[in-house]
């Protein structure tokens, strides 16, 4: 069976989507209405900009989605997923491309989350952080005992990206203060991300309200095939289940972990990563070690 996942913030690159718009028709009449939508440039930012002109959250979200999705609709016959998955911002290409939402609605709804975040970003900062090589219960553990005791703000796990690889999000000085701990406690790395706030934590609460009401007026269908969603790493086909989920993924952890490993229990013999990078294939690989029936591309 064959899954395909979409990436998430990060996997951004200058030039990214270009060989998509000279090559495909149908890529130039979607990244011509996309900058309609938008109300601008945004094909000429990927293309010819600058790496700093990118990583806008304004830019970045709406760019990795155009470039996901648009790469999956240019695949004709070959996208025929059973079942799909996105990481974060991820999960939002996977929908559109599974028609569980419009091309239209899918691009309104993700640059309404990077506006929405990025405002929540500038009234509360934060930041986040990968940890490497230590189970996930002693990261855990760790981000409750600091949380708890109140000095340094909130920080949780947000991303549980692999095994031995897990990323924690919150206040500047929680982070910090985690990381000095897990360090002493054997992490083999604690290193803080270059990113502008504290994705999958509680304070994106605000950002989630208002990226939630976007969310309630906008139309979903059943999907083609099972989307399976990061809050709780599990297959849905129901459209209110979706909405709802989806709702809550802005304050949620991602289940990326736990998500790949049900798409394989469910059948899942191939994964495709549709959008710039590699760096779902990257995780995909340390999930599925030692499962020789696993195709990675």
């Amino acid at each position: 069976m064959k899954a395909f996942v979409f990436p998430g913030q990060g996997a951004q690159f200058v030039g990214m989507g270009k060989d998509l718009y000279e090559k495909h028709p149908l890529a130039k009449d979607l990244f011509e209405k996309a900058n309609e939508i938008l109300g601008f440039n945004i094909t000429e930012i990927m293309f010819n900009g600058t790496d700093e002109e990118l990583k806008q959250t304004r830019v970045t979200q709406p760019a990795v989605f155009l470039h996901s999705v648009i790469s999956a609709m240019c695949l004709g016959d070959d996208f025929a997923p059973d079942m799909v998955g996105g990481h974060s911002l991820g999960e939002i290409s996977a929908l559109t491309a599974s028609k569980c939402l419009s091309f239209e609605a899918g691009l309104r709804l993700v640059a309404k989350r990077a506006e929405a975040m990025q405002k929540s970003c500038e009234a509360t900062p934060g930041t986040m952080a990968a940890i490497i090589a230590l189970p996930d219960e002693e990261v855990e553990k760790v981000c409750r005992e600091v949380s708890e005791q109140g000095t340094f703000g909130i920080v949780v796990p947000a991303n549980y990206n692999s095994p031995g690889q897990l990323v924690i999000s919150g206040n500047v000085d929680a982070v910090n203060e985690a990381c000095r701990i897990l360090k002493d406690n054997g992490a083999k790395r604690a290193l803080v991300l270059n990113v502008s706030g504290a994705f999958h934590s509680p304070l994106m609460e605000s950002a989630r309200e208002e990226l939630a009401a976007a969310i309630k007026e906008t139309e979903f269908s059943t999907p083609v095939c099972p989307i399976y969603q990061n809050v709780d790493g599990m297959a849905h086909t129901d459209a209110t289940e979706i909405k709802e989920n989806l709702m809550k993924q802005l304050t949620g952890s991602v289940l990326w972990t736990k998500e790949v490993n049900s798409m394989v229990e469910a059948g899942a013999t191939s994964f495709t990563e549709c959008g710039p990078g590699k760096a779902l294939q990257g995780m995909i690989a340390k999930i599925c070690k030692g499962n020789d029936n696993i195709t990675i591309q």
